[in-house]
């Protein structure tokens, strides 16, 4: 690749990195609270005959944080255009996107406005909207509990960080886990990590499922706090063209917790479209 990373205004701003040299191109994108480090666990079942790209949302991990614009990451759809963004700068077609949590409704934006950049899209532990709705929709969470964990945030960041983290990766799953979503958390200037965290908990993006052309796979903890497998049900039923994994697995984050499964699924998956 001949392009210079650095040098490029988009790739500098998200802090790009490229890897491999495969036919096949993988975007993936991390999610709230973490950046690309979190997809070291999967990118050695992916990297042996494609090429990865990873990327840091601007104002999380190592981006440019002088160009995060507070209108623009107001919500989802500012990170959707990092996305897009992206893969203009490196001219990329027929991507394989693979996005965790938050990131699943992004690549499912990303999708929508630019259906031709997308391949396929591998939805990690997916919730396209996190608030309890009744009488039809359960997201999980009472918008007045979430209210109170984004005020944790500003009153005793670490606290809410070593609150969230457990939580978030399954206790079950190892202290070193857990630690490490704590110290990522804890890491991202809450500056940043707030408007990302509020256009995260507080969107509702049900009726842009439908709106989703691209061939989607959903991958689906057995047991997750965050999004629950009746979540992910609800996901699939509601993109025409997708498809439902079940991992038994605890916790919100299978790319680092069971990353073999998931390769797998995604090769699957891509094999047959």
């Amino acid at each position: 690749m001949t392009l210079d990373l650095a040098d490029h205004p988009i790739l500098a701003r998200n802090n790009v990195s490229v890897q491999g040299e495969g036919a096949q191109t993988y975007l993936l994108a991390h999610g709230f609270g973490c950046d690309q480090t979190m997809w070291r666990f999967l990118t050695p079942y992916l990297a042996e005959d494609a090429r990865l790209v990873l990327f840091d949302y601007t104002g999380c991990g190592r981006s440019d944080v002088t160009q995060f614009d507070s209108l623009r990451y107001a919500d989802l759809e500012g990170y959707a255009d990092d996305v897009i963004e992206i893969c203009d700068a490196l001219d990329l077609k027929d991507v394989r996107f693979i996005g965790h949590s938050v990131s699943a409704t992004i690549g499912i934006l990303a999708a929508i406005k630019r259906p031709e950049l997308f391949s396929s899209l591998a939805l990690v532990c997916p919730s396209p909207c996190f608030l309890n709705i009744p009488p039809d929709y359960e997201g999980g969470f009472e918008r007045a509990d979430l209210e109170e964990l984004i005020n944790l945030m500003d009153k005793n960041h670490v606290g809410w960080a070593n609150y969230l983290a457990p939580v978030v990766m399954g206790e079950t799953n190892g202290e070193s886990m857990v630690t490490e979503l704590t110290d990522s958390f804890c890491s991202t200037d809450p500056t940043y990590l707030k408007p990302f965290a509020v256009a995260t908990f507080f969107s509702d993006h049900r009726d842009d499922l439908r709106k989703c052309e691209t061939p989607c796979l959903i991958l689906q903890s057995a047991q997750d706090a965050l999004a629950s497998q009746r979540i992910g049900e609800y996901v699939s039923a509601n993109i025409t063209n997708s498809k439902l994994v079940l991992v038994d697995a605890n916790g919100h984050c299978l790319h680092m917790t069971h990353p073999a499964q998931v390769a797998e699924a995604v090769h699957d998956f891509n094999r047959v479209l």
